[in-house]
């Protein structure tokens, strides 16, 4: 596997570290590409985004994570709608163009945060990927059931894969089924047992937490190869 630290551009002055990870026999231009945005609470070295871009790009996908401003920065509290954005586009913008490893087309992946803000920008037309794919969505704040972040997803069209946890405060499953079952776009739901927000699970758990990951791989995996 080949690997590439990189510096992405971001408005005149600042910059953002990303990783991009590709099979050793690549050929980008007949290959799709998938971007990995991390959750407010963590970067792009969390675990399982690591786990799954890895296991991407052994796949035979080239992969980019990379970190939002405020994580580069050290900082706790994640930028504004607006700074998130266009660190996104940016990102796109040089994987899209990258002269060694730009892909045909980019699937979105994001964990909580980085799939919610990627979402909201596809519904708005201001980030032209294929697919998303969601590593726990944020549907709602903890204890607040009633105030759901689902209005800009019935405008979307462009199939989603949505991975949620049984034990997610921020997803009710239920209330994510009702949610699915109104979109217009092709979807598919991938329930993990045990899993929390972050796919974490107890230690009591019969499936361990590599096992785990690894069922997020696969179902990944499998998903993006049904169109290809």
């Amino acid at each position: 596997m080949i690997t590439r630290n990189v510096s992405i551009p971001v408005g005149n002055a600042e910059s953002v570290s990303g990783i991009l990870a590709a099979p050793e026999d690549v050929e980008p231009a007949k290959t799709t590409g998938v971007i990995f945005a991390h959750g407010a609470a963590n970067d792009m070295n969390n675990p399982l985004i690591q786990f799954v871009s890895r296991g991407l790009a052994l796949a035979g996908y080239v992969t980019l994570r990379f970190n939002f401003l405020y994580k580069e920065k050290g900082k706790k509290s994640p930028d504004s709608q607006a700074k998130l954005i266009q660190t996104w586009q940016s990102v796109y913008r040089f994987f899209s163009t990258h002269p060694e490893f730009g892909p045909k087309s980019i699937v979105a992946c994001g964990k909580s945060m980085g799939g919610r803000v990627a979402s909201q920008m596809v519904a708005e037309g201001l980030l032209p990927v294929s697919k998303l794919i969601f590593l726990g969505y944020p549907l709602h704040a903890p204890g607040k059931k009633d105030q759901l972040r689902d209005a800009h997803l019935y405008t979307i069209l462009i199939p989603m894969l949505f991975l949620a946890g049984t034990r997610d405060t921020l997803c009710d499953l239920n209330i994510l089924k009702t949610v699915l079952d109104r979109l217009k776009a092709p979807w598919d739901l991938e329930v993990i047992d045990g899993g929390d927000h972050s796919f974490r699970v107890p230690k009591s758990h019969p499936v361990s937490q590599e096992d785990t990951y690894a069922q997020i791989l696969l179902a990944v995996t499998g998903w993006l190869k049904r169109d290809n």
